[in-house]
């Protein structure tokens, strides 16, 4: 008889059956009690805990960083409740391949009354076009969604299906934690009987994966296969292992975090080369485009701010050639973003500024502003509008009462024409600091 429904068998299982599949998925836990990390997520009696424990599973999407446990929680969810497991990468799939997932899911449901579990990993890789197709099949109930993608869902998904799931952010996991999977790894014999690792080894994989799990793990297993006949693992073993391990730009995400982290730095730093050498890196792996540009429209703001804030619109024209031109021509307007943003000026005051007000405001709470602000003023509390006065500048206070003489921002020296302009204001207006 053919299997029902024409399902496929699980192929990661066959893999970790056969001693075929990576060291990180040999490894993944089967259980809540062997998870490792995301305590405040998995806390007792939290949302995600409970859905596990009970079996009850809802639509989700978990967002983090790679190697954090994104697919081992949805086997998790899956598991607990005795459901089918459809796993799919967005990167490979379209509209026609979710349809037959769909189709399976219903008949399943209809003959067996088991539910469906679809994981779609790289779900930012979506368009809208196919994240719609998934919403009826979501809103009826045929499928549980688990998406998992390392972007910011609110950027990348779309607003009608984030108002039908639950989102999880993971944290990446500490070193601590992944030295607790490294030794279990070598406990279960995983890297061969007998293997012995140097400490240092071990220390310098957990403390150097950037949060990784996998990462760490894939590199313990190249280390030991690279100190052959049975010699014990040393540190120079696990340092070639990682950089092995880096030097592949996977364009599913495992490195692109290193790699635009190395990008942001270099250009920050005000080294065009590098800033053209690390986005070469990105786009010959493979990365979207709209990742790089957003990095860039974040970076004009945070770091070079009003020292040239020309540097914004610059970035925002480039955000939009992505999106009206794609590659391979958009290409060059990166290029030129990357180049311009390298060589402005740099000041980091807006960012500074924006921190200490919420920092303000986190600590004592919002004051109400003056009666003449808002948008009722009564007859006794008129408004002084400054275009009604000489320079178009009003002595009126225009801070909360308690909060009078706080100063947020903080012009640096990159901002000298807005530090002079400020001044000026402040002396006019009756402000001047003592």
């Amino acid at each position: 008889m053919e299997r029902l429904f024409g399902e496929e068998p699980d192929r990661e299982l066959a893999d970790v059956v056969s001693g075929l599949a990576p060291l990180a998925t040999r490894l993944r836990p089967r259980t809540l009690d062997e998870f490792v990390g995301q305590e405040e997520l998995l806390r007792a009696g939290s949302s995600l805990r409970r859905a596990i424990e009970e079996g009850h599973p809802h639509s989700m999407i978990l967002h983090g960083p790679p190697g954090t446990g994104k697919t081992t929680l949805a086997r998790l969810v899956a598991d607990a409740a005795d459901a089918a497991f459809e796993e799919h990468s967005a990167v490979a799939v379209g509209r026609a391949e979710v349809r037959e997932v769909i189709k399976r899911a219903r008949e399943r449901l209809t003959l067996t009354g088991r539910q469906t579990i679809f994981f779609l990993d790289e779900i930012h890789r979506f368009n809208k076009a196919q994240q719609d197709a998934l919403l009826p099949a979501v809103e009826e109930g045929l499928i549980t969604l688990i998406g998992a993608t390392t972007e910011n869902p609110y950027f990348e998904v779309n607003s009608a299906l984030l108002s039908r799931v639950q989102l999880y952010a993971l944290e990446p996991i500490s070193a601590d934690q992944i030295l607790v999977l490294l030794h279990r790894a070598l406990d279960h014999q995983l890297c061969g009987p007998g293997r012995e690792v140097q400490p240092a080894a071990l220390d310098f994989l957990s403390s150097r994966s950037g949060g990784d799990a996998r990462t760490a793990l894939n590199a313990l297993e190249l280390a030991c296969q690279a100190a052959d006949g049975g010699r014990a693992v040393t540190l120079a073993h696990a340092e070639d292992a990682l950089q092995r391990r880096a030097l592949l730009y996977d364009r599913q995400a495992d490195y692109h975090y290193d790699t635009i982290s190395a990008w942001i730095k270099a250009t920050r730093g005000s080294d065009p080369d590098a800033s053209l050498y690390y986005l070469a890196v990105m786009l010959e792996g493979g990365e979207d485009p709209r990742f790089i540009v957003r990095r860039m429209v974040i970076l004009a703001s945070e770091d070079v701010g009003n020292a040239d804030p020309q540097a914004l619109s610059v970035a925002v024209a480039a955000a939009h050639a992505v999106e009206h031109v794609g590659m391979p021509e958009c290409q060059f307007a990166l290029a030129q973003a990357a180049i311009y943003l390298s060589l402005a000026p740099k000041s980091d005051a807006a960012k500074r500024a924006i921190f200490a007000a919420r920092e303000l405001i986190g600590e004592r709470g919002a004051d109400l502003p003056p009666n003449y602000l808002r948008s009722s003023t009564r007859s006794d509390h008129r408004y002084d509008n400054p275009h009604r006065r000489p320079g178009h500048l009003s002595p009126q206070e225009l801070m909360p009462d308690a909060v009078i003489g706080q100063r947020l921002y903080d012009p640096d020296e990159a901002e000298d024409k807005l530090r002079d302009r400020l001044a000026e204001i402040r002396r006019k207006r009756g402000r001047i600091d003592t």
